[in-house]
């Protein structure tokens, strides 16, 4: 898996690519997010990944850990969120945090427990998932999970 940090010239094609897998786009551009894309032969991404961090460096908000389709099982999607969990830490960050209806088992699989999605919210209130969230109401419908960080 070769990862290259998003750069602005691919802001466009990951929206594109993170609207196709229905996961969150705003604030993929902010100077807060980082995120890492693997692209195939032909330059399309075929995976993402990345996390917000808190202004106060402590808390990262888990985000965009996807994998197109036709790469799926193949162990991509847990390395993809291995290397946000480890570059977080490596940045100072001692609690990895994300919002998941859907994929609970995976993040357990990878450490996570159930988190008070209001702790969340408050950890990282400055956050642009965090503040959309709360703005659309989604918040109530969202559900988090949490774990520690331990830099390697």
């Amino acid at each position: 898996m070769e990862l290259e940090q998003c750069r602005v010239a691919d802001v466009a094609a990951l929206t594109a690519f993170l609207s196709e897998v229905d996961l969150t786009l705003s604030g993929l551009d902010a100077p807060s997010v980082r995120m890492w894309i693997e692209c195939d032969e032909s330059g399309a991404i075929v995976g993402s990944t990345g996390y917000e961090i808190s202004s106060n460096g402590r808390h990262v908000l888990i985000r965009s850990v996807a994998v197109s389709p036709t790469h799926r099982s193949r162990g991509r999607g847990s390395a993809l969120a291995s290397f946000a969990l480890e570059r977080a830490a490596e940045e100072g960050a001692v609690r990895a945090w994300l919002f998941s209806r859907r994929s609970g088992p995976f993040w357990q699989g990878l450490g996570f427990e159930s988190a008070d999605r209001d702790e969340l919210a408050e950890a990282l209130a400055d956050t642009h998932q965090v503040r959309l969230f709360q703005q659309t109401g989604q918040l109530g419908r969202e559900v988090a999970w949490s774990r520690a960080l331990v830099a390697s």
